[in-house]
Order: structure tokens, then C-alpha cells, then sequence
């Protein structure tokens, strides 16, 4: 590696979750904030949430139906 052009390496930086999980990884940065990990991602933990944004998944099922009744 070249001399001073390379970012400070931190190999226990702190990740915290917003569901609470806190776990170490090595990052170029030594606090990370994240979203979803492993322990609250709906892959992962096998439960689906269906986020309705202004109810866009009612207007895609009546969509559907409509198609359906074609």
C-alpha cells in the first residue's frame, strides 16, 4: 500500500442497528448507523411486512381484479 493516500482502517467500528442490534465490523469509519441488519430484515428473519405507502397496494389489487374480471 502507498503511504498516506489511504483512509484510517478502524477493525472494530461499531454498527448500530435502529431495531437495537450493535455488532463490530471493520470500516473506514468508526460509528456506523444503519437501517436494517440481519436481525430485522424480513429475508433473514422470514417475516414479511408489507409497507403501504398512501394505500398503493389496495389500487395494485384492485388493479388485479379488474384484469381478472376481463
Amino acid at each position: 500500500m502507498k503511504k498516506d493516500i489511504h483512509p484510517t482502517y478502524y477493525p472494530k467500528a461499531q454498527v448500530n442497528c435502529a431495531c437495537g442490534n450493535v455488532f463490530t465490523v471493520g470500516s473506514t469509519r468508526e460509528l456506523l448507523d444503519i437501517e436494517i441488519c440481519s436481525n430485522c430484515h424480513p429475508f433473514y428473519t422470514g417475516k414479511s411486512k408489507i409497507v403501504d405507502a398512501l394505500g398503493q397496494v389496495q389500487k395494485f389489487k384492485e388493479r388485479v381484479a379488474k384484469s381478472k374480471k376481463k
